[in-house]
């Protein structure tokens, strides 16, 4: 293997051409290998068939589908991308697309509630956790018959919001 460059600090981007038995052609490798947890090294092997392809252009392919992955798996499982019991091609459209627009509104209302130079950390499960939590919530005030305002002024009120959630 061939040393290509070190993408960031502690992270190194192998490649080399070799033969896959199974698919019977030349692959290009790319193997990316994390060292920036020196007790517990990471490593991924990644491939193309086209053995042009630069190893860079090959990792940011890998990531970028794995980010729309995300996207779809957000959508399976808090959306209801997969619920939809239509069988017309326009109302599977339309499930589809307000499925998809629920998750990106969430992402941006998410985004824009972002304070600090933290990384942007995102959970749809976070979101429905939060969301559920404010209603339970809401349902005990109103029907203990409590003060809204000294409630949610409490110090602890926004721990109660944030119970089960995944992604801070």
């Amino acid at each position: 293997m061939a040393w290509v460059r070190e993408l960031q600090s502690g992270v190194e981007l192998y490649t080399a051409v070799v033969w896959h038995v199974s698919l019977k052609r030349k692959i290009r490798l790319a193997y990316v290998l994390d060292r920036r947890k020196p007790n517990k090294p990471s490593y991924a092997v990644l491939f193309s068939t086209d053995i042009n392809q630069s190893t860079d252009e090959i990792y940011r392919f890998y990531k970028l589908r794995f980010q729309i992955e995300f996207i779809f798996r957000d959508a399976k499982q808090n959306t209801c991308l997969s619920d939809c019991q239509a069988r017309d091609v326009k109302k599977l459209d339309f499930h589809f697309n307000v499925s998809f627009a629920a998750l990106n509104l969430a992402k941006l209302d998410a985004h824009r509630q972002q304070v600090g130079q933290k990384p942007f950390v995102f959970s749809m499960a976070s979101v429905k956790r939060r969301a559920l939590n404010d209603h339970l919530l809401d349902t005990f005030i109103s029907t203990l018959g409590l003060s809204p305002t000294v409630i949610k002024s409490h110090p602890n009120y926004q721990n109660l919001r944030s119970y089960g959630v995944i992604a801070a």
